[in-house]
């Protein structure tokens, strides 16, 4: 039986909806190793410290959800000094974006709740099914539309 992983991945809003876009998923700035970790039908939920990658006003939401159908990380050449890893993945549509503020309290995976920004510095994590489900319901049901 294979064990499906539940994953966080740290980016901004418009580097995951690009993503989505493409059917992709790339983690800690397109490093291969994250990528390696994952296999295919694990589970990714985003979230999105920032609204536009490299601003300053804090957005704080989590912003999509996705599942891994790739089975190996490929690399792409964007540019002579910029050519990250990628692995393919589908997106779950119809999810609202969702504050994270509300959630932070029933969330196993941040320990200090005080410092909760704190749980999100390494960029991508392994989350507890617990947590994914909680955020997953929640995007679902009850998240915010606002942009």
């Amino acid at each position: 039986m294979q064990y499906t992983g539940y994953w966080l991945i740290v980016a901004s809003r418009d580097h995951v909806l690009a993503g989505k876009k493409a059917t992709i998923t790339q983690a800690s700035h397109g490093k291969k190793g994250p990528l390696d970790k994952m296999q295919t039908g694990d589970w990714i939920v985003y979230y999105s410290p920032k609204k536009i990658y490299g601003d300053t006003k804090p957005y704080q939401k989590f912003i999509a959800i996705a599942r891994v159908t790739g089975e190996k990380a490929f690399q792409i050449s964007l540019s002579d000094t910029f050519k990250p890893y990628r692995l393919h993945a589908e997106y779950v549509e119809d999810l609202h974006e969702t504050d994270i503020r509300p959630l932070i309290t029933d969330l196993e995976f941040i320990k200090n709740k005080s410092y909760w920004g704190m749980a999100f510095l390494s960029g991508f994590l392994s989350i507890p099914k617990e947590d994914f489900i909680l955020i997953c319901s929640t995007m679902k049901n009850k998240g915010s539309t606002e942009s």
